[in-house]
């Protein structure tokens, strides 16, 4: 009697597919310094929109409520940290965009990759009918991507990625820094509606009181409705890291098949090993020390 053979697994059984043995040899790997960025029209837009936002909260900040100064320590002090914390939301925006969030081999469900797994009798390997690859455990299919993304959380059109192990510490500065620069942006527009009131209006800006008040009112809104998105988002990521589950696995609530690890070790796997300032860093790569690798067989 023959020894029971290694088997494969389709994680999404729907006709027309490919199959395993239609695979074609994987892609050449090319460089590490190939940026990522996904071809999507509406993640493009959305991207840009970011940027342009952005942009329009600094040009108001600053031609609108910190020049003419009333203060020079006052403008300079708030202008300083107004603009850190736009270039440091705009770079993670960048940094989650354009790094790869952990994309699997496309094309590697070959019978010879297969094969070199080294499979034990009655292993199982999943793989993805979809972008023809094996699955590493909790790997799942963005359509959008078009590729597996290990540990993908969820898809995200703002900056045009997935967000996934690779790229997940930059998405959750983004979302923060977004946070931060939205309620500095409000409390500065409210102090600055006060001095209007109390002052002339003609001297407390370089614009006619119409455009002053219409810009510092479409400001208001676009600050506050930024605060509330991302300050939510950023407490969702978070307890998605410290409880280790991603929001695709919360949805459909799967069953834990990996080992549980403490809050404090779930967030340096996310921002690297060991603590410091550099987790505030969109300009650090996180050093993910020895986290255990995501394994193919389960």
């Amino acid at each position: 009697m023959k020894s029971p053979a290694h088997r494969t697994r389709d994680i999404e059984r729907q006709a027309g597919y490919l199959r395993p043995e239609h695979c074609a040899p994987p892609p050449l790997r090319y460089g590490s310094d190939t940026m990522w960025f996904i071809r999507d029209g509406c993640g493009i837009v959305c991207g840009v929109i970011t940027w342009f936002l952005v942009f329009y909260a600094e040009f108001v900040v600053v031609f609108v409520v910190l020049v003419p100064a009333k203060s020079v320590i006052y403008s300079l002090f708030n202008g300083l940290i107004f603009n850190a914390l736009g270039v440091l939301a705009l770079a993670s925006h960048a940094k989650a965009m354009c790094t790869d969030p952990g994309a699997v081999p496309k094309g590697n469900a070959t019978k010879e990759f297969i094969e070199s797994l080294q499979l034990k009798p009655g292993q199982v390997v999943y793989k993805c009918p979809k972008c023809c690859s094996i699955k590493p455990d909790r790997a799942h299919h963005c359509s959008v991507c078009k590729r597996c993304i290990k540990k993908m959380d969820h898809h995200c059109p703002w900056v045009n990625n997935c967000v996934g192990e690779s790229n997940q510490k930059y998405f959750v500065l983004f979302t923060m820094y977004i946070s931060l620069i939205s309620f500095h942006a409000l409390i500065l527009v409210a102090f600055h509606f006060v001095f209007c009131f109390e002052e002339d209006w003609t001297k407390c800006s370089n614009f006619s009181p119409p455009a002053t008040v219409i810009l510092l009112i479409l400001l208001c809104f676009e600050a506050l409705l930024f605060l509330i998105f991302t300050a939510v988002m950023f407490g969702t990521q978070v307890h998605s890291i410290c409880s280790d589950e991603t929001g695709i696995e919360q949805l459909k609530k799967e069953e834990r098949r990996w080992a549980k690890r403490s809050k404090w070790m779930n967030l340096k796997v996310v921002f690297g090993h060991p603590f410091s300032i550099a987790w505030l860093s969109p300009f650090a790569t996180p050093d993910h020390g020895k986290a255990d690798l995501y394994q193919y067989i389960v």
